[in-house]
């Protein structure tokens, strides 16, 4: 039986979830609409083996369900009140110190491209 999550574990498994840029690409296509692995791939420039590795792990962090259609599986967010909140969280203003150095050597997002 499922208990409900403390608000930490819950704020983690989001966190985790978004962290990965693949991940995060997944979960807003699929904000959009239910998805399927191949179609997920395709439309997202991914191999359905790393699409399926990585609705493993949203589905394990309770993010996504998925739904048995005959011999394919369809994806969606696991609840409306967790689409709401992601879109929400979209929504948001974020105040970045374009002058503060990113903590993680890889991240692509705070890379600042020559004008």
């Amino acid at each position: 039986m499922l208990t409900l999550a403390s608000r930490l574990d819950v704020l983690h498994r989001l966190g985790r979830a978004m962290a990965d840029h693949s991940r995060s690409r997944i979960l807003l296509a699929l904000l959009e609409a239910p998805g399927y692995p191949a179609q997920l791939a395709h439309d997202l420039g991914l191999t359905r083996t790393n699409v399926s590795n990585h609705l493993a792990c949203l589905r394990g962090c309770g993010l996504v369900v998925a739904v048995p259609e005959g011999r394919r599986t369809r994806y969606e967010i696991a609840d409306p009140h967790l689409a709401a909140g992601i879109r929400t969280l979209m929504d948001a203003m974020i105040a970045v110190d374009e002058c503060a150095p990113c903590l993680d050597a890889d991240c692509a997002c705070c890379a600042v491209e020559a004008p």
